[in-house]
């Protein structure tokens, strides 16, 4: 009865977060470091794909889905657990890695993700920018942690970079403040971006003319407005779903008529008078005081 009453109890695990709206299950979990400080942290889907259409191969003959079959050229079916991965040195001869492989190139990032720099959002092109993810806290004990990191890059205005593994890689990642919490958002590396600059330094050079510039500009101010997303959904999407209920009743499909061309602009000028009148007879939408001429040619860019 002594030694049982000298034995020490374990401290009680913290207390799990969970958050409405987010999937079950992190995309990536470990620790947020910034220097000595850090805190149990989960990376969750900032988007979701649950909503789209998605269709089956079907044999018409028996209304059966297919299925596909890992198989061997030479052996025929084999079961995918006992499959290993490869990498082709050249045709038709690979290197074979196992797990345990793969677990000896671990890097101190897999299991957490240092902030390294802090940065100026204007800074990062939006080309890198990637897949947003929505840091959160794993548990009640790195609640504290995780506001003292969130609360000072509020005061910083500064989007902070660090690198974690995830998915078979190493990735760049971007976090930032976004209300109570935190986002962190992939970023392209170098070599998954082209030479944009590049390209477009072969793009034809027209030299359109000042008054046609002008109009345009105006065109410009008649359609400004605020970006509200839910004016812009899937409507190619949104036409599949009235097909399936339409296939679904038994309804005969009719093809509808091919979209005008309109490309092929012969009065440039003419299209832009049009186009001007055409705006200014359209009901007005709820947007922000149009810019002058003056103003919108001096424009800078927004903030991300």
């Amino acid at each position: 009865m002594v030694a049982a009453s000298r034995r020490k109890e374990a401290p009680p695990k913290p207390r799990a977060i969970t958050l409405p709206g987010l999937s079950t299950r992190p995309a990536w979990q470990g620790h947020l470091r910034l220097s000595l400080v850090s805190c149990a942290v989960g990376l969750y889907k900032a988007t979701t794909v649950a909503g789209d259409i998605s269709f089956n191969l079907i044999n018409p003959e028996t209304g059966n889905r297919i299925k596909m079959v890992t198989t061997d050229p030479d052996t025929g079916p084999v079961d995918r657990s006992s499959l290993v991965k490869g990498y082709a040195v050249e045709k038709n001869n690979y290197v074979l890695f196992s797990e345990e492989d793969f677990e000896s190139v671990k890097l101190e990032t897999t299991k957490t993700l240092e902030i390294e720099r802090f940065v100026d959002a204007d800074t990062i092109d939006r080309l890198y920018w990637d897949s947003p993810y929505v840091l959160v806290p794993q548990d009640e004990g790195s609640a504290q942690a995780y506001a003292v990191i969130q609360q000072a890059m509020v005061q910083a205005n500064r989007i902070a970079l660090g690198r974690v593994v995830m998915h078979s890689r190493e990735r760049l990642m971007a976090i930032e403040p976004r209300g109570t919490g935190l986002l962190a958002t992939t970023l392209r590396t170098r070599d998954e971006v082209v030479n944009v600059s590049g390209a477009l330094e072969d793009v034809p050079q027209g030299k359109p003319d000042k008054q046609m510039i002008v109009i345009a500009q105006k065109i410009i101010e008649q359609k400004e407005g605020e970006f509200d997303p839910d004016q812009f959904t899937d409507r190619y999407e949104d036409a599949l779903r009235a097909l399936i209920e339409e296939k679904k009743r038994g309804h005969k499909i009719t093809r509808v008529e091919e979209p005008e061309d309109t490309t092929n602009v012969v009065d440039l000028m003419a299209a832009l008078k049009k186009s001007l009148a055409g705006n200014s007879k359209a009901p007005a939408k709820k947007s922000a005081q149009p810019a002058t001429v003056s103003k919108l040619s001096k424009a800078k860019p927004p903030r991300r």
